[in-house]
């Protein structure tokens, strides 16, 4: 069966599990799987432009998607005007000591070439500068986390719309990506791998100790939504809404609830269909042809005066950007920032999964691999509950074997992932929808 015959078929089968969903279990839960769905899409398609497009291997995934979640606070979130006053400014002459310390390191090595007290004259600038960094850091910093430590203790952001922080978020990702790119691309790819592996556990440990910053693991709550996402009480509220639920015969609650979710769902696959747009449109151009083929043969390429580093770090920096727009995406629709629930098996090993199973260089194949391992991921545990259930319902309520068969059965999505995984390798190893 030919792609084009294929991924409307499939992509027909995922709207038929997510209205399946509704029936069986409730349409609430339908457009809360179809919300994260397509934020999962989103995140895969990213992936898939580094993979698919140049054979790039991200295992830092989480960290990208993490500043995404920054840049919504950092845009959205009121300043905390007292945390200011105490150490606000301080903390920027702070943060522009560090910057200055090491752009002024880098000039004086590429300045004091072959001298011989070049790397002493670079030593000299770090300490004086780490010294002065951390006399101003260390005193704006608990003045900042002592201002009502239970509801701020942070500087808050800017106030502006959210939608502002996608793009933010965007760019977040794609500055740590550059960072990353400019040191491990043009080595080896299992450098690339501990890169992007360490700097995301250097962003994750950066979010969950700098209270000052995003309040660390007790959260930041309440951000605002987007236009034109409405509130559930602004809705109950309103007169007219109230009247069309009473003309509709639905409860006006439940139907606030399954509004703000459409909202959502347009928002989100607005975006998703704008990238979509794009990322074909880059896959056709010559620009994807090329890097096609400095994924194929990076020998061959390069002889044909091809600037592999430069082009790998182009769609490194892209895809990177794409997976911070989706965590700004997601921490938008959650509502609040939870450092503690980046988890790398969530955003990095689950996303590999997506890319894989949908068809790595394909970008339908990512966005329904994005779709279809999500709605697994979320269903599994009901379903493997309800089996569990069925096959000890012989057994004595109370016995050891029944208690621990039901309570461990949450872990069976792990089982099921991996033997999607194993069964899209074996009998399908290009994927559901494989590369043309």
């Amino acid at each position: 069966m030919n792609n084009a015959v294929r991924t409307p078929l499939l992509f027909a089968c995922m709207a038929g599990l997510i209205a399946l969903t509704g029936v069986l279990q409730s349409w609430d839960s339908a457009l809360g799987l179809l919300n994260f769905g397509l934020i999962a899409a989103i995140m895969a398609l990213g992936v898939n432009m580094q993979w698919g497009y140049a054979g790039l291997f991200n295992v830092g995934i989480m960290g990208f998607v993490a500043l995404g979640g920054v840049a919504a606070v950092l845009v959205s979130m009121p300043p905390v005007n007292e945390a200011w006053a105490q150490g606000g400014l301080q903390m920027l002459f702070a943060l522009t000591v560090g910057i200055a310390t090491i752009i002024g390191a880098i000039f004086a090595w590429r300045r004091l070439a072959g001298a011989k007290y070049r790397a002493l004259a670079v030593l000299a600038i770090l300490i004086v500068g780490a010294v002065i960094f951390r006399a101003l850091f260390g005193p704006a910093r608990d003045a900042i986390e002592a201002v009502n430590p239970a509801g701020e203790g942070y500087l808050g952001g800017l106030g502006l719309p959210i939608l502002i922080a996608w793009p933010v978020g965007a760019l977040f990702a794609a500055g740590a990506a550059w960072i990353v790119g400019k040191t491990a691309l043009g080595l080896r790819s299992d450098y690339l791998a501990i890169a992007t592996l360490g700097i995301s556990e250097i962003i994750l440990a950066v979010i969950r100790n700098e209270d000052w910053l995003t309040r660390g693991v007790k959260n930041v709550n309440g951000l605002p939504r987007p236009w034109p996402v409405p509130y559930e009480i602004e809705l109950q509220e309103d007169p007219g809404f109230l009247a069309r639920a009473e003309a509709w015969g639905v409860d006006p609650v439940g139907l606030s609830t399954l509004t703000v979710k459409l909202a959502y769902a347009g928002l989100f696959l607005t975006v998703l269909l704008i990238l979509m747009w794009l990322a074909q449109k880059a896959l056709s151009s010559p620009w994807g042809r090329m890097m096609r083929a400095i994924r194929d043969n990076e020998t061959a390429a390069e002889a044909m005066g091809k600037d592999v580093k430069r082009r790998h770090l182009q769609i490194f920096v892209i895809g990177s950007a794409v997976c911070g727009l989706a965590g700004a995406m997601m921490t938008t629709m959650d509502g609040l920032l939870n450092p503690g629930a980046y988890q790398p098996l969530r955003y990095t090993f689950l996303i590999w999964v997506m890319v894989i199973v949908g068809g790595s260089g394909n970008n339908w194949g990512a966005v329904l691999g994005g779709m279809l391992v999500w709605f697994l991921y979320v269903q599994v545990e009901p379903m493997g509950t309800w089996l569990m259930g069925v096959l000890t319902a012989g057994l004595e309520d109370g016995s050891f074997l029944k208690d621990h068969l039901i309570a461990n059965a949450v872990y069976m999505r792990f089982l099921v992932m991996g033997i999607v995984l194993l069964l899209v390798l074996r009998f399908s190893p290009r994927g559901l929808i494989p590369e043309r």
